[in-house]
């Protein structure tokens, strides 16, 4: 049976890991036979976003602590991910994606990533081992890799970033997966299009299913 890691960042789509496309992710990967082990960074949130009324709420808030409430629990510190246990990982999107993992919400091209999720992409893709990514997550592979064919829907700003990441670009229609088989890098749109949560679970099942493709 398949083995395919999920990082997330926390819990909730303002300043987390989304949660839709998280369980999304988790049940496709389940339905289509492999099994899955959930990490995350073992630090604080950027910050943290009252969901009721979107305002920032003045505490902190761990990574681990939030996602393992998606994961039942079951969840490791991102460190313990290597890529020789895993035939693929998938990144999750939510702005807390973008926010914790890199820092593309708040500096554009001139995000940092975090040290940790760049060993990571870094190894599974010398490894020649499929990434996944969902939402705004296919930034934060071109920004790591600076290569490959994503899709992040068809927002122009967000595909100019990209472009300058040096990664290409496809416009997509909702729940379609683009598959740079070169790269072994798969992306769907998810939320950065609307969407119904039908689309993210179609979304998800369409990328792991693409993903297997390579197995």
């Amino acid at each position: 049976m398949k083995k395919i890691a999920v990082v997330l960042c926390g819990c909730g789509c303002m300043d987390g890991s989304e949660i839709h496309e998280s369980v999304m992710t988790l049940l496709a990967i389940d339905r289509n036979g492999c099994e899955y082990e959930i990490f995350a960074p073992d630090a604080d949130q950027y910050h943290v976003i009252n969901h009721y009324t979107n305002q920032v709420s003045n505490e902190k808030r761990n990574m681990l602590v939030e996602a393992a409430r998606i994961a039942r629990g079951k969840i490791f510190p991102l460190p313990q991910l290597k890529a020789a246990d895993f035939d693929a990982v998938i990144f999750p999107g939510g702005f807390g994606a973008a926010k914790n993992l890199f820092d593309y919400a708040i500096n554009g091209t001139k995000a940092k990533v975090m040290p940790e999720v760049e060993r990571v992409v870094k190894e599974f893709h010398k490894a020649r081992k499929p990434i996944g990514a969902l939402c705004i997550a296919p930034v934060l592979i071109a920004r790591i890799l600076g290569c490959g064919t994503i899709t992040v829907g068809n927002n122009p700003n967000t595909i100019a970033d990209v472009e300058a990441f040096g990664a290409q670009h496809i416009n997509t229609k909702q729940t379609e997966v683009i598959a740079d088989k070169e790269n072994m890098i798969y992306t769907t749109p998810c939320y950065m299009l609307p969407a119904s949560i039908s689309d993210i679970a179609d979304c998800a099942n369409n990328l792991v299913k693409s993903m297997l493709e390579n197995f």
